[in-house]
């Protein structure tokens, strides 16, 4: 259909009419500026297009301003804004391609003008928005030259000779209001795919740092695991105890990952790794200046575990002195950084670990004992690798698989080899058992680590005692003449007497008390009792 035009009325003199156009050319320059400074303040792209039409119209450049996108999913246009911010609700209202004059405009992919409104019946003024009296301007908004993704529409103050110029202007704007839509949707989309990704990564963590990614069949990791799914529920305060490869780091991403604040931050520490004045910047941040070196602001682990997740390991490591700036933001939550004077709050989780005795330490003076209670809130032990052996060939295995599939080969650990490993005393724990396969895996040509390949690695296989020794070992004769049924002895030292008759073989113990392994598990714990190691 072709473009209706605005019939020209008495023509100007030529000085007036030169004038007119000299006045109309700064108008819409301006107009062009403002609309453009008002694209660049943001990328939220409804907001935008209210405040363009708002400043067109304040301004009596082009007034009752409409804009209309185009719904991908349906293909009809949907009002997106308009000049008048107490208009009403506008959401619902769309016009399928060809329907009335906007609907013309995006089906034609054409402008069109009008004189009058009211002297067209095919105008749909939905909104009750335009003056019927006043002429029409309606122009594609395009993305290029033929992917029409929208509608301007607007009305002029009034009729006169210069309309056509004032339709270009409003294809100008148009054409800067679909540059603005194209940004949009390509920052909505890289939003989508960012969103997607953090989504899939965080499936991702949460299913390698799973219950099910650790591996642990015994009655002691099954405690640590139960103990692992109630705490990871609160935001208590977690004290991992341990030797040294025993997984406390593990443990610890497993409570974050499977807790509220799995969206949070997980932030590691390892607090033996720095001295006091380091340590105190490394946690805390430092403002530009602070010191030599401290060329900009800095935020600390803290402020970067802001709302999720700290783990410190190694806390039993830090200097009383430091041990008192620590207290502090642990109990209140509240820091300054090194050369700061604002104080500043944080919503942090704790978990900290330490392979030291720390009950010892408060007792040598060493570590503070306020310090001590406000971390040993909710106490997890993890078992050293010597005492759940019965783990040791499915470590083994998992190990093996992941070096083969770094390595990109197949390799294999047979049973002889597991039986070997078992019979080890593993005094670096799961570490000490990686490094040894890593090792294995270097050694075997074949793909297959064997006992003779486990002796290439230094594992000294014929030293080794045979597995009933191992993990029997002889109880204590003094043990055997403790009755534990005697009411007189108390409940510690009955526990201690079942273990010594037992080797220190906790299920054992727990079926001389009557007990479960569980309970004798937890009792061990909360006596905190030093199981002997064989």
């Amino acid at each position: 259909m072709p473009e209706v035009e605005a019939p020209a009325p008495s023509p100007f003199e030529s000085g007036d009419g030169e004038a007119a156009r000299l006045t109309l050319l700064e108008e819409q320059l301006a107009a062009l500026f403002d609309v453009s400074c008002v694209l660049s303040r943001s990328l939220e792209l409804r907001e935008t297009l209210r405040h363009v039409l708002r400043t067109l119209h304040e301004r009596g450049r082009l007034c009752r301003g409409m804009a209309s996108l185009l719904d991908a999913d349906s293909g009809d246009l949907l009002v997106a804004a308009l000049h008048d911010e107490e208009a009403a609700p506008f959401e619902k209202i769309r016009y399928r391609p060809g329907e009335g004059v906007i609907g013309q405009v995006l089906e034609t992919n054409r402008r069109w003008i009008l004189p009058r409104v009211s002297d067209e019946p095919r105008f749909l003024d939905r909104l009750g928005l335009f003056d019927p009296d006043l002429p029409f301007i309606g122009v594609p908004i395009r993305i290029g030259e033929d992917d029409v993704v929208g509608v301007f529409a607007l009305q002029p103050p009034a009729n006169d000779a210069l309309m056509p110029q004032r339709a270009r202007l409003a294809e100008m704007i148009a054409n800067l209001i679909g540059q603005a839509v194209r940004l949009s949707r390509s920052v909505e989309a890289e939003r989508r795919a960012l969103r997607e990704e953090r989504d899939t990564l965080r499936r991702h963590m949460k299913s390698s740092h799973g219950f099910d990614s650790i591996i642990g069949r015994t009655e002691r990791m099954r405690l640590v695991f139960d103990q692992v799914r109630q705490v990871a529920k609160w935001n208590t305060t977690v004290l991992l105890r341990g030797e040294s490869g025993t997984g406390k780091e593990l443990i610890a991403s497993a409570i974050h990952y499977n807790s509220p604040r799995a969206g949070g931050a997980f932030v590691k520490l390892n607090c033996a790794a720095l001295p006091d004045n380091l340590l105190e910047s490394e946690l805390f941040g430092h403002e530009k200046g602070a010191f030599t070196g401290a060329q900009s602001q800095r935020k600390g682990r803290f402020e970067q575990a802001d709302g999720g997740t700290l783990f410190l390991d190694e806390i039993g490591e830090i200097s009383p002195a430091f041990q008192a700036k620590l207290l502090r933001v642990l109990q209140e939550g509240e820091f300054e950084r090194v050369g700061g004077t604002r104080t500043l709050s944080v919503d942090v989780r704790v978990i900290a670990a330490t392979n030291r005795n720390l009950e010892q330490e408060v007792r040598d003076g060493v570590f503070r004992e306020d310090l001590y209670y406000r971390l040993n809130v909710m106490p997890i032990l993890m078992p050293a690798l010597r005492e759940r052996v019965e783990d040791v060939p499915e470590l083994a295995k998992f190990l093996v698989a992941k070096l083969a599939k770094r390595q990109g080969r197949d390799l294999t650990i047979t049973d002889s080899a597991l039986g070997v490993l078992m019979r080890h005393h593993w005094p670096g724990n799961v570490r000490e058992l990686e490094n040894c396969m890593e090792r294995a895996a270097v050694m075997s040509e074949g793909g297959i680590i064997d006992r003779d390949v486990l002796n290439l690695t230094g594992l000294d296989v014929g030293s080794l005692p045979d597995a009933a020794a191992a993990v029997t070992p002889t109880p204590s004769p003094a043990a055997d003449n403790i009755d534990l049924e005697d009411p007189d002895i108390d409940e510690r030292e009955r526990v201690i007497a079942a273990l010594e008759q037992a080797g220190w073989v906790q299920a054992k113990a727990a079926r001389l008390l009557g007990m479960t392994p569980r309970q004798i598990a937890y009792r061990i714990q909360t006596m905190k009792i030093r199981v002997k190691q064989f």
